[in-house]
């Protein structure tokens, strides 16, 4: 998941502030992932970016700011993309299996995102709008609204189950309690995700 960035981007002054922008985010991400956001101060990410901390100012007013930023913008990213599973002509266990790949793959290639954007969720949930393309839970819950074939639970309920279930063992794979990489555990997370939710798993398959 990265941010969207095309070739104009590195020409005259507007592209590149939006490139020291985009170097502030990254750096910002990795340390607030490996420190925390009360450990990691400005000057740390300025000499990361190799900027001064008045440049920095110029794009982001605080630290908090460009750690709320940085949270909604990579939660609206996860959002967009859970939407793009739903699909009329897929079965729902499939897509769900599709979201299992999606989350396993996002912890395997961007582990500092991830766990930025599980760690740091209790500073930032409540300032995410409901909008389905800027919330993931309610991206989520659009998914699992999916005609005979949704599950029995309340879909806010169902987006919390299949959540669980796939952060948990991210949780685990995070602090070395899981072997991973965590791909390899998807098949076994869509099948409980469906039992859970009491969907049937689709014939020949794991629902992956």
């Amino acid at each position: 998941m990265s941010t969207p960035g095309g070739p104009s981007q590195g020409r005259g002054p507007e592209g590149r502030g939006a490139r020291t922008r985009l170097r502030i985010e990254e750096a910002a991400l990795r340390l607030f992932a490996s420190r925390g956001v009360a450990g990691t101060s400005v000057r740390d990410i300025a000499e990361a970016v190799g900027v001064s901390e008045g440049a920095l100012y110029r794009h982001f007013p605080s630290k908090e700011e460009l750690a709320r930023a940085l949270f909604l913008e990579r939660y609206a990213d996860l959002a967009q993309q859970i939407l793009k599973l739903k699909q009329r002509d897929m079965p729902l266990s499939r897509q769900l299996g599709r979201v299992v790949e999606l989350g396993c793959a996002l912890f395997d290639e961007e582990p500092a995102l991830f766990a930025y954007l599980l760690i740091n969720q209790h500073d930032h949930l409540a300032h995410v709008p409901d909008d389905p393309e800027r919330n993931a839970v309610s991206a989520l819950a659009v998914l699992l609204e999916t005609g005979g074939s949704a599950p029995p639970q309340p879909p806010a309920l169902a987006a919390a189950m299949v959540l669980g279930l796939l952060v948990q063992p991210a949780v685990f794979a995070l602090y070395g309690r899981l072997d991973g990489p965590l791909m390899r555990h998807a098949p076994a997370i869509s099948e409980a995700m469906l039992r859970a939710l009491g969907l049937a798993p689709i014939e020949g398959g794991d629902g992956a």
